[in-house]
């Protein structure tokens, strides 16, 4: 049954903005020097008539959404520009009122023939993956979400129940949610401080020894400047996945860098992430690695929180790939293979023993994907973009407000403090780092919990 509380959109604009990384990224086997940031503001209007605007924010994310063999960087880039416009569009002309969620759900529809239209257009070899539409229409998501907490005056995790939702949690995933809605599944109050993973790229020194081109920015350049500086507890390790010996002898290395310095803070006990990124030719590679690392140094393999998902994102055409035997080591974490409750089951039927959330695709599957992880009792992580901004908010927020998640990934600060400017100087607690942690205490205003002025 309709509801006071639903929204109609009036009114919705975008722009793009591109800022410079501070030091490259790699991951992937590709090196990353920039950011395209994708802006979206919503106007909407209840049934009642109260009114208010969102915004949302992400990085357009090619290379990881879309790493295409036929479709090269700056064509994957400009396609999801495009596929981004096209959804504003859409989203204009949409008559449709309801709450966030069904909206989202509803806009999405369109979202595969807005795929093959501009890849027409651009006369490409392929459309962008699923993966890339859902990064491409998350800052559209999360204005939505964020304009309907601001009209209802409300932090947009409050309102989530049944007295807001016009469907049950069946509607979205399936019969087995049927009288459940999201607010059984998020907090009302964000958790107060959260442990901060800090990510060591494969082109980032460890060591002063392999300072090749000092910055000299006045922020820390080696891995033990970084754990000093913010007193790091988490770090996510980017591997190869295709050469053994230097993944092991990487993270024994991230090892020798971080125990001094964690020696100096008197610090006993920290904790690493491994990032395969998909690039593991079998489930074997990961075997033969903790094996290894077991051998050469337990005390790191100790430390292991988790893996992302080590082999290719193609589940179904790699059903071989079963992880069964990996999850009984570590977690592992599904990544770019989820795009939907069904590819989260079929993940947990091929051994995935957890879920690695991005606010980049969409905080709609964010929210939904994080409450079917909890009902199968998997491993729940969530995971950056090299979010700036309103985006790492964004991020943080919804790590913030699901109970089982217990750190964040922020490497923003990192790779590109200048698109944190202005941010970092309202909300000091997320972005200036001093114990490990950033105050997700914050993150309490209307909307998303944050506000872009």
């Amino acid at each position: 049954m309709p509801q006071l509380t639903d929204i109609r959109l009036t009114e919705v604009r975008s722009e793009y903005e591109q800022i410079d990384y501070r030091s490259p990224i790699k991951f992937g086997g590709r090196v990353v020097n920039d950011v395209v940031l994708f802006n979206v503001q919503v106007d909407v209007e209840t049934r009642s008539g109260k009114r208010a605007t969102g915004f949302g924010s992400m990085p357009v994310g090619n290379v990881w959404a879309w790493p295409s063999l036929v479709v090269d960087t700056p064509q994957t880039l400009e396609a999801m520009i495009q596929m981004g416009n096209r959804m504003v569009d859409n989203a204009n002309a949409f008559r449709g009122t309801g709450h966030p969620l069904e909206i989202t759900q509803q806009l999405s529809q369109a979202y595969p023939a807005i795929s093959t239209s501009v890849a027409e257009s651009l006369q490409l070899a392929e459309a962008a993956p699923e993966l890339a539409c859902l990064v491409a229409a998350s800052p559209l998501e999360a204005a939505i979400h964020d304009a309907y907490g601001r009209a209802l005056e409300k932090n947009s995790y409050d309102v989530l129940g049944e007295e807001f939702v016009n469907q049950d949690l069946g509607a979205f995933l399936s019969a087995d949610f049927s009288g459940e809605y999201l607010d059984r599944y998020t907090s009302r109050t964000p958790k107060t401080t959260m442990p901060l993973y800090h990510l060591v790229g494969a082109l980032d020194p460890l060591t002063d020894a392999d300072l090749d081109t000092p910055l000299e920015d006045g922020l820390p350049e080696t891995l033990g400047d970084w754990i000093l500086a913010d007193g790091l507890t988490h770090l996510k390790i980017k591997l190869s996945g295709d050469n053994l010996n230097w993944d092991v002898d990487r993270v024994v290395r991230v090892e020798a860098a971080a125990a001094p310095a964690q020696q100096r803070r008197g610090c006993q006990e920290w904790h690493y992430s491994l990032d395969f990124n998909e690039k593991c030719e079998n489930v074997q590679y990961v075997l033969d690695f903790l094996a290894h690392l077991a051998e050469q140094c337990p005390a790191a393999l100790t430390r292991v929180q988790y893996i992302e998902q080590p082999t290719h994102r193609d589940l179904r055409a790699n059903p071989e790939n079963r992880m069964h035997e990996a999850a009984r080591v570590k977690p592992v974490v599904i990544d770019e293979s989820l795009v939907d409750y069904e590819s989260l089951l079929l993940a947990r039927e091929q051994g995935y023993s957890g879920v690695a959330l991005k606010a980049c695709k969409g905080h709609t599957e964010a929210l939904l994907m994080g409450a079917a992880a909890q009902k199968h009792n998997l491993f729940l992580c969530v995971q950056d973009l090299t979010c700036v901004g309103s985006s790492f908010l964004h991020s943080a927020s919804i790590a913030a407000r699901l109970p089982t998640i217990a750190a964040i990934e922020g490497n923003g600060r990192q790779y590109c403090p200048r698109g944190n400017e202005g941010w970092s100087q309202r909300y000091r607690g997320m972005f200036e780092v001093s114990d490990g942690t950033v105050a997700t205490s914050e993150l309490t205003e209307l909307g998303l919990g944050f506000s872009p002025s």
